[in-house]
């Protein structure tokens, strides 16, 4: 058995080395919505660390929030050599026909945090409706009641709608009570902020300013909400969601004008991603992933091989989970912070 096992390490070794080598020739574009957005950065940063330790080149392009310019962009990934494509999506349909280009020329595709449904491509996210869910229960936590408004993302980004289904997952109980009553809902085109922020603006006009929560979908979104909030002084007096962890977020939960940042660690998405894009354009298998489960909760019911990673809630209560894990520095996130008002500040 010893000999056995001996030989098998020797094997490991060896394949790894191998492995390793193959890195070398190996070159990932990486196919970005709307790199604008301070949290697409640090993924990048995790994408490019990773390769660089597999031996692996990157290559990437910037859509600027256009459905159209990604799919040139595409093109011109394939055209500069990917050997395998990280994509995250502008418009989920629109994307279709690139996604088949590439599959068509043998180049292994990830849809990256956002839902390509394909069953060609290999779906990379955190939980989305588990990010709902956290979402709505840190909200209705500090208001169970009242008037609640939803500033939902990018009707072209399915994200958007398992957010919304995770949120409803929680609320949906007081909806149907009356106990909370749903007074504005809207998509935010493009996950803009200023987009964000004057759907609030409307739905505080339409309610003449009594909205008690609003369920913000990510950082962003959350951002333009408290901005039409604090026009009208009122933020800090309601609660407001969102998610990625962003630096000002998480300085607004510290300063007390939003509630929750569902914190996604993109390091260790971006990391994986990565490590994938070099297995399969490798020669692995989809359903051969380390981890994979089988997904079929899009839109069209497509069967994909998927990898889904947990997220955190992160509120005023536990700001030190980010700090501590390195993700932001304590003096970002407590700038303008009032002492003695926030553990994780002191």
């Amino acid at each position: 058995m010893k000999t056995f096992a001996a030989a098998l390490l020797g094997t490991t070794v060896l394949f790894g080395l191998a492995g390793g080598a193959l890195a070398q020739d190996i070159t990932v574009g990486v196919s970005w919505s709307n790199f604008q957005e301070e949290r697409w950065k640090t993924d990048e940063a995790a994408i490019q660390a990773q390769l660089d330790e597999m031996g692996a080149s990157y290559i990437s392009a910037d859509a600027q929030s256009s459905a159209s310019k990604q799919l040139t962009d595409i093109e011109s990934l394939i055209a500069q050599g990917a050997d395998a494509l990280i994509v995250l999506a502008q418009d989920t349909d629109a994307i279709q026909p690139a996604i088949a280009a590439a599959v068509a020329e043998g180049i292994p595709v990830i849809g990256y945090d956002r839902l390509i449904e394909n069953a060609d491509a290999f779906y990379i996210t955190f939980d989305n409706q588990g990010v709902g869910r956290l979402q709505a229960e840190s909200v209705f936590a500090v208001q169970p009641t009242g008037n609640y408004v939803f500033i939902k993302g990018s009707s072209t980004d399915p994200n958007a709608d398992f957010l919304h289904a995770g949120q409803l997952e929680v609320l949906q109980d007081a909806i149907d009570a009356g106990d909370i009553v749903n007074v504005g809902e809207a998509y935010t085109d493009g996950w803009l902020p200023e987009n964000a922020q004057a759907n609030m603006e409307q739905f505080l006009t339409a309610n003449n300013n009594e909205v008690d929560a609003v369920v913000a979908s990510n950082d962003g979104t959350a951002g333009g909400a408290i901005a039409a909030l604090a026009a009208q002084g009122l933020d800090g007096a309601v609660p407001v969601s969102g998610q990625d962890g962003d630096h000002a977020a998480l300085n607004r939960i510290a300063l007390g004008t939003q509630t929750v940042s569902v914190w996604k660690d993109s390091r260790e998405l971006g990391a994986k991603a990565a490590e994938i894009a070099v297995e399969l354009a490798g020669g692995a298998a989809l359903a051969d992933i380390e981890g994979s489960v089988t997904f079929d909760g899009g839109p069209n019911g497509v069967e994909m091989n998927s990898l889904f990673l947990a997220p955190v809630a992160i509120t005023q209560d536990n700001l030190d989970v980010v700090i501590d894990a390195g993700w932001v520095s304590k003096d970002v996130v407590c700038q303008g912070v009032d002492a003695g008002s926030v553990a994780a500040c002191d």
